[in-house]
């Protein structure tokens, strides 16, 4: 119960696109805030997006805003990450999270309960 299991990782070349997808199951998603985060070797985990549990507000960070756009389908249990124009610099582990807590925008690691398993997504030519 209460799993985050995301998939749509791989190899892109750069200027290339991917679409990560986070599926939830043993719980409602439409009652969690989700995030996005990404972690490179050597790199502390990094906030890349988020958005409320209605899909109204979102957040994106400085590097990837206006390549990247998250959305979600409550009906469905899922939330995507469209990452667009990919750098070499955008090559890490890519992790989902969900979590009720207050606040916004939920763009750090500790605001977050449930994590996903992590996908790999390597930018290269």
């Amino acid at each position: 119960q209460l799993q985050l299991v995301e998939s749509g990782g791989g190899l892109v070349q750069p200027g290339g696109s991917l679409r990560l997808s986070c599926a939830a199951s043993g719980f409602t998603l439409g009652a969690y805030a989700i995030g996005w985060f990404r972690q490179a070797p050597g790199k502390e985990r990094e906030g890349v997006s988020c958005i409320n549990n209605s899909g109204s507000s979102t957040y994106y960070a400085d590097s990837v805003k206006g390549r990247f756009t998250i959305s979600r389908d409550n009906a469905k249990n899922t939330v995507y990450l469209q990452m667009n124009s990919l750098k070499p610099e955008d090559t890490a582990v890519y992790y989902c999270a969900a979590d009720t807590g207050m606040g916004w925008p939920k763009k750090y690691s500790y605001e977050y309960y449930y994590w996903g398993q992590g996908t790999q997504v390597t930018v290269s030519s």
